[in-house]
């Protein structure tokens, strides 16, 4: 990660995000237009260092970007304290690298939002903490990614112009924190399709690492417990 610096180094990056996003969107039935094209233009267009994109494809670069940068912290304090702790300095390092180059292609336009995604603080059942119900490394790293993939993808397919129907959203969130923290027997149909395809992120961890020769043990890790709840869900 510390030879990442410049746009093009991020072009791959982005398109590895932005096809999740398609994937995602699509295999709900969701409308995506020409997404898939303008994914190529706007890596193309990062590959060859350029950043005067049009507001569409700039917004859907910078967004992306942008929610990878502030993922990370809120990520980290759904875990056990050896964990953020542990992954601290390199998530620090890699927000600000990410962030730089996301405000390279938000400069120009009128707004982006910048998400805020879910500290354990946020969710509460029963007057406790959602994290009070899960034990075991693995499924509080599951019950994070089930809350924080939904927030990171309405938040990059919504900048993207991909609209995902609110009241799904809502209804997926509730189940979701409810299953996975055992106050759930299951989840409807619908919304068990999209947290399996939000799952596919095990995909996204392997790319990232393969593009940017990434020799992790921790991404592997990721990647396991990941495809297991995808194959679960199945």
């Amino acid at each position: 990660m510390l030879r990442l610096h410049r746009p093009a180094d991020f072009a791959d990056w982005y398109r590895i995000g932005a096809e999740y996003v398609h994937d995602v969107a699509a295999g709900l039935g969701l409308r995506v237009g020409d997404f898939e094209s303008r994914v190529v233009r706007a890596t193309d267009a990062m590959r060859a260092g350029r950043t005067d994109l049009p507001p569409d494809l700039a917004r859907s670069v910078a967004a992306d970007l942008l929610a990878d940068a502030t993922f990370c912290d809120p990520f980290c304090q759904w875990m056990p304290l050896w964990y953020e702790l542990g992954l601290a300095a390199p998530c620090s390092y890699t927000d600000f690298q990410l962030r730089r180059v996301a405000k390279q292609y938000a400069t120009d336009l009128p707004h982006l939002s910048v998400p805020r995604f879910s500290r354990p603080e946020d969710v509460y059942i029963d007057g406790r903490p959602a994290t009070a119900y899960v034990d075991g490394f693995a499924d509080q790293f599951t019950l994070a990614a089930a809350v924080l993939h939904l927030e990171w993808f309405v938040y990059v397919a919504r900048e993207s112009g991909i609209f995902v129907p609110p009241l799904f959203v809502e209804r997926t969130r509730e189940q979701t924190v409810a299953y996975y923290t055992g106050r759930r027997s299951d989840l409807d149909p619908d919304v068990r399709t999209f947290q399996r395809l939000l799952f596919s992120d095990d995909e996204w961890v392997r790319r990232i690492a393969d593009v940017y020769d990434l020799d992790s043990a921790l991404f592997d890790l990721w990647a396991r417990i990941l495809e297991r709840e995808r194959r679960a869900l199945s």
